[in-house]
């Protein structure tokens, strides 16, 4: 059957999604990344870009069907236009594996075995970082190194960060790969993954950060608002009051933190009559509040904002913004596109890259809106300075899908890089506690009015991921590549210059 790999290829993007939240079967991601190797063998660039287009569509239409729910149930669309949209947006991420699909085809025609498993790993994750922080400004949504956060290979974290972890799952799969096509020998072809396995498994044990303080007390509230209530005029003062019940509970915590958005009203609106009177309680029981609200800027902008009460009072406003969410990239296409399909989104402005770090509990924190939490390098730039760090954000834009699993998996992954406990309040969930290693202490579920206490203890000391970053890992990537194919041409001309000695010897000997 000359078609089998493409028939095949998009249940293996559909495996590779399996592999992440709440699925987590984690060792499917090594199964699919073999299969698109295997499929880029021997095939000509443009039949290997095919498969990896194919591949993609299983994978992304898999993993973020999702977006439909948010244009259609929440953003007002019609069913065709809700449909057209989110399949417009699987076709063009589906274009990334189809790139590193024909790029693999072309690497694999190069000489040198352990060259080509370490090329296409770099190739994999180069591509993932493209597209995961650079194009609209980054979607890093299904990249394969989440999927591994219940592996042995999430020890390397702290130590590579994302994009390391997934070259070394890539190259995992790369090494099965050559072994099975007879380029590199079984013994010391096995060898190679087993010990990347099986150091990550030694590193789970690693400690990298140090408690530099008592123990904090704190609770997450989760006010568990409809999406289609939340903005209503008539519903406000109905959310106001139900964050101001669930926090009258609780004011024997050091720390209360709302999610995002808890305050569904400008900050000049409720300045007055509910903030104030709502600080000074705070600050009369001894308590730091954190909220998150709309703000005004002076030049007629507005931001994305969370504000902490009580002992100090200061803003953060998001920085990091969604594209087709919070403003619209590609314009003026972008909007006349969307106007024209009725779909009303907001037009945020950035907080920008020097905003001091908030402080509740008696010590400083990195603050995270939405799907900021997604994105390592923006987060190690400032937790040396801070003790936890605190995400808050509202995924009731999904509806219950994966997506708030998936999200979870990402912020995970974040205390897990920089060795510090992760506070994680929602609108609908999923709210919880993740430890210093990743994993969750406690976690309310999804669509409930809760709230969720636990203590955390504040962290100092950075992992090697946040003293290095994004870039310098890519760089010590690349050069190891570079080596590693200087060895292998070298080794390739001895070999042919050994070849020539001996066929001239022989020559002679006949002579």
């Amino acid at each position: 059957m000359q078609w089998k790999w493409e028939m095949v290829a998009p249940l293996f993007g559909v495996m590779l999604t399996l592999a992440f939240a709440p699925y987590d079967y984690g060792y499917a991601a090594l199964v699919a990344l073999v299969f698109f190797y295997s499929a880029c063998l021997n095939r000509p660039v443009k039949r290997a870009a095919l498969i990896g287009y194919l591949f993609g569509l299983g994978l992304f239409g898999s993993g973020i069907w999702w977006v439909y729910i948010s244009i259609h149930d929440f953003g007002g669309a019609d069913p065709v236009s809700s449909g057209f949209l989110t399949l417009l947006l699987v076709a063009l991420w589906a274009l990334f594996p189809a790139l590193t699909a024909a790029l693999s085809a072309k690497v694999f025609g190069m000489a040198g075995a352990w060259f080509r498993v370490l090329a296409l790993a770099l190739l994999w994750v180069a591509v993932e970082y493209f597209r995961g922080y650079w194009l609209l400004n980054g979607f890093p949504w299904l990249q394969i190194a989440y999927s591994q956060l219940d592996t042995p290979l999430a020890g390397y974290a702290a130590v590579s960060g994302v994009y390391g972890v997934g070259f070394l799952l890539s190259a995992s799969a790369a090494a099965l790969v050559e072994i099975g096509r007879g380029k590199l020998p079984p013994w010391p072809g096995l060898i190679f993954p087993g010990l990347i396995w099986g150091c990550g498994w030694i590193l789970m044990g690693v400690q990298w950060t140090q408690a530099v303080g008592e123990p904090i007390n704190i609770t997450l509230v989760q006010g568990n608002i409809q999406q289609n209530l939340k903005w209503l005029p008539n519903q406000k003062l109905n959310t106001l009051t139900l964050y101001q019940q669930l926090t009258n509970r609780h004011w024997d915590s050091d720390v209360i933190i709302w999610p995002e958005t808890s305050i569904p009203v400008f900050w000049s609106e409720v300045k007055d009559f509910y903030l104030e009177p709502l600080a000074a309680t705070a600050r009369e029981k001894g308590v730091d509040l954190v909220v998150s609200l709309p703000v005004e800027g002076s030049g007629g902008e507005y931001y994305n904002s969370v504000m902490t009460l009580g002992r100090t009072q200061a803003l953060y406003h998001k920085n990091h913004l969604l594209p087709f969410g919070e403003y619209l990239p590609l314009q003026p296409l972008s909007g006349w596109v969307l106007d024209r399909l009725q779909i009303p989104l907001g037009n945020f402005a950035a907080g920008g890259d020097r905003q001091p770090l908030l402080q509740a509990g008696g010590h400083a924190f990195v603050t995270t809106i939405c799907y900021e939490d997604a994105f390592g390098e923006l987060v190690i730039r400032q937790v040396e300075k801070a003790a936890y760090l605190v995400n808050v954000t509202n995924d009731a834009w999904f509806g219950d899908t994966s997506q708030p699993h998936q999200h979870m998996q990402m912020a995970r992954m974040r205390a897990l890089e920089t060795g510090r406990y992760l506070l994680r309040a929602t609108n609908t969930g999923l709210t919880g506690f993740v430890l210093p290693n990743g994993k969750i202490a406690k976690q309310a579920p999804l669509y409930t009015t809760t709230t969720v206490t636990d203590s955390i203890i504040p962290m100092a000391g950075m992992t090697p991921y946040a003293q290095l970053g994004d870039q310098l890992l890519f760089a010590g990537m690349s050069l190891l590549v570079l080596a590693v194919l200087g060895i292998s041409r070298y080794s390739s001309r001895n070999q042919g210059l050994r070849r020539k000695i001996l066929t001239a010897a022989r020559a002679s000997h006949l002579v």
